[in-house]
């Protein structure tokens, strides 16, 4: 409303300072007012005065809108620069770390290399000829105890990455609905970089599932491998025992 007015009082200044000098084609003279002693009356520097004052006031109208769009970019700044109220991470941080935990749990062959090498270089590597049956048999439930627990690890994996579904349906909907009321440039730029983060946490959730269960079957085929070589070593000492002699068999009288 002040604006509308400050404009309006430009406009009729600038009317009445228009008027006043270009209405007289030719210069009017100068002459004294009636009863005011030695006062002169100059319609042409009056002219003048009044265009100076709306220069004048047409310069402040526009160092108030200067001033005013100043304060709009301000306002725009301290927008883009708030920061978004709802934070997903440390939950993303505590699910990450429950999967974490449960990997770093794994039984026996953990997730080591230098564990997997010593253990198949003993446990799974060639059966030795001069073991004992006793040695062969403690051996064979070794590994069969191994690969128990490697599927007992892979469902522990499983059910801890099941479990964070809900979280992380939760966070989701809480992330879409932060960044749809998102006020400024931060704040959605906030909202999009912690939806990048869950899903890298889904992405971690699915790589230790993929990893566990992996685990757990590379066990079973080389616990699988290793009987097979045991069942033919104890079957070659079978046949070598000393004082057995194979015979045919004959299964029907004629």
């Amino acid at each position: 409303m002040i604006r509308i007015r400050r404009r309006a009082a430009l406009i009729a200044a600038s009317t009445l300072a228009l008027s006043l000098a270009l209405s007289p084609l030719a210069v009017t003279p100068a002459y004294a007012l009636f009863g005011v002693g030695d006062i002169v009356y100059d319609p042409t520097n009056y002219a003048q005065n009044v265009l100076q004052a709306a220069r004048a006031l047409q310069q402040i109208d526009n160092q108030i809108t200067a001033l005013q769009n100043q304060a709009q970019m301000l306002i725009n700044q301290a927008r883009n620069l708030a920061s978004l109220p709802y934070s997903a991470l440390s939950q993303l941080q505590s699910s990450i770390q429950r999967t974490q935990q449960l990997l770093g749990q794994a039984q026996r062959i953990a997730y080591d290399v230098t564990q997997i090498e010593q253990a198949f270089q003993t446990s799974y590597g060639p059966v030795s000829t001069t073991a004992s049956d006793q040695a062969l048999i403690a051996g064979a439930q070794d590994r069969w105890q191994t690969s128990v627990a490697g599927f007992e690890d892979a469902l522990k994996v499983q059910a801890g990455v099941v479990g964070n579904l809900d979280t992380t349906r939760t966070q989701m909907n809480a992330l879409v609905t932060s960044s749809q009321s998102a006020t400024g440039a931060l704040q959605a730029a906030q909202a999009g970089n912690q939806m990048l983060a869950l899903q890298s946490q889904q992405i971690a959730d699915l790589t230790a599932t993929v990893a566990a269960q992996g685990r757990a079957e590379m066990l079973e085929d080389a616990r699988e491998a290793e009987a097979e070589a045991q069942g033919q070593e104890q079957f070659r000492r079978f046949m070598t025992t000393e004082g057995y002699q194979p015979y045919p068999v004959q299964a029907f009288h004629e």
